[in-house]
């Protein structure tokens, strides 16, 4: 259920489950402000002074502030997760701005409509001189072809825009149009944010939930602080609803304990989505905590993305490339037990794939860490790209088709297994390179100590480094069949 639909769940006059027989709290009187919107509707911040959170944008001084204050502002982005102002301070923008306000929603606007704003805007502007505040809700929802009608007038200052979204506009607003605009991230609000709004609320009587006489148990509202997840709109909401569930005491106090705020803010509200920030912050985090041999952490981060929904495979995939990655030889059976939680989840799918996924990034998480597989094959292809392409050896060429013998393809290959330990020395490249280099973490410390072995012994056949490139094979020429 979307947040901005909480208020609906229950009607002041109706009885909630479990209030049969009991009085229902008070209801407002028509006409009344509290007979209209959800509370955090009507406690919106109308100032500055009143705006919640955010300082790391408005504190004093700042430029956003400066450029509030002075009327000055130039086309914003705001994006930030659901609850943290962005549409409030648009309008607290606009009450300050002597620019005309036109506030458009993407999800219920279409082309038309907003041509139809431009030209207004375009017109207003060549007569009266009035410059326009455009400001769009949830601009993400807006196709390329829709943000691209915003560009001419935008560039030209026919109208100042503040968009909103719940996404990275990096990532679903056209580069054009973030280039124009300074972009603003605001974040979730923190306890001690929503615990004074909570507070302000009860407190108000024009606005909030003043006209009630209600007593918040101990540890209620930290509680709708604690778990709304930095959602200022979520815990107002979930404030009214147990104001107008719960009936008044004897005394007409309406008593809030602990039990009744877990109820009403229900289940805790994960911030994620499948394609946006959240999605790629929260595998990055799982992925670091891994890496960093933290399993609390990583454990945090996979539950966050189970109880969001992700994708079981999406995940499985991550974990299977940090066991090569990031484990690798030091621990070979990672990617062994990856690819199997990978194939379980691919068949069980959730919630059974929580079991086998956990087991391997548990494993992961605590097992040896070498990088030294990505590092060889990086190395190895940074030495392809750009150096000198090698000639394959006559000795290690094919030489099992007819007329090979001819060129001297095969002939002086050593085959190990005929040899002592099933290794012998001979030249594999036909010059010096060195790619790979084990740490000496897990198995991988049982592989250097073999490869030093080898490496002295390969010494006395390996091409030594030279400045110059190797010595090309002798030319043969062409035999008549």
């Amino acid at each position: 259920m979307s947040q901005s639909n909480l208020f609906e769940l229950g009607d002041p006059g109706a009885d909630a489950a479990g209030d049969r027989g009991r009085s229902p709290a008070p209801a407002a009187e028509p006409g009344h402000p509290h007979a209209a919107a959800p509370l955090a509707s009507r406690m919106r911040p109308r100032t500055l002074d009143e705006y919640a959170g955010q300082r790391h944008l408005l504190g004093p001084g700042l430029l956003l502030r400066r450029a509030i204050e002075a009327d000055r502002i130039q086309s914003l982005l705001f994006f930030g997760p659901p609850g943290t102002g962005k549409t409030t301070l648009a309008r607290i923008i606009a009450s300050r701005s002597r620019a005309r306000f036109e506030p458009l929603n993407a999800v219920e606007s279409n082309l038309a409509e907003m041509r139809r704003v431009l030209q207004g805007a375009n017109h207003r502007l060549r007569n009266t001189g009035e410059p326009t505040l455009l400001f769009i809700d949830e601009i993400h929802r807006f196709n390329r072809a829709q943000q691209d009608v915003l560009l001419p007038d935008v560039e030209s200052g026919a109208v100042k825009l503040i968009g909103a979204t719940t996404h990275n506009p990096f990532f679903f607003v056209n580069s054009p149009l973030v280039s124009r605009s300074q972009v603003f991230e605001l974040k979730p609000l923190d306890e001690t944010d929503l615990l004074a709004l909570l507070r302000r609320a009860l407190a108000d009587g024009e606005r909030g939930l003043g006209h009630l006489r209600i007593e918040p148990g101990p540890g209620a509202l930290e509680h709708l602080a604690r778990v709304s997840d930095g959602d200022a709109r979520k815990a107002l909401n979930s404030l009214e609803i147990a104001a107008i569930t719960t009936a008044p005491g004897p005394d007409g106090v309406l008593r809030i304990p602990l039990s009744v705020a877990e109820e009403c803010i229900q289940r805790k509200a994960i911030v994620y989505d499948g394609d946006g920030d959240a999605h790629y912050d929260t595998i990055s985090a799982f992925i670091k905590s891994m890496r960093g041999s933290d399993p609390d952490a990583t454990l945090y981060w996979l539950a966050k993305m189970i109880h969001a929904g992700e994708d079981p495979r999406f995940i499985a995939r991550r974990i299977m490339i940090h066991a090569a990655e990031d484990v690798g030889l030091a621990d070979p059976m990672a990617l062994v037990l990856a690819t199997a939680a990978c194939q379980a989840a691919e068949v069980i799918g959730w919630p059974e794939a929580r079991i086998p996924i956990a087991e391997a990034a548990l494993y992961i998480a605590t097992a040896h860490k070498s990088n030294s597989v990505v590092r060889s094959i990086d190395a190895a292809l940074e030495d392809v790209r750009t150096g000198r392409t090698l000639a394959v050896p006559n000795h290690l060429r094919d030489g099992h088709y007819a007329g090979s013998k001819v060129l001297g393809h095969g002939q002086g290959y050593r085959y190990p297994h005929d040899h002592p330990g099933h290794h012998v020395a001979q030249d594999h490249l036909g010059a010096f390179r060195r790619f790979y280099e084990p740490s000496a973490q897990g198995v991988e410390r049982k592989i250097a100590e073999r490869l030093e072995l080898w490496r002295r012994t390969q010494a006395t056949a390996a091409v030594p480094p030279t400045s110059g490139p190797p010595t090309p094979p002798t030319a043969v020429p062409p035999q008549r069949p």
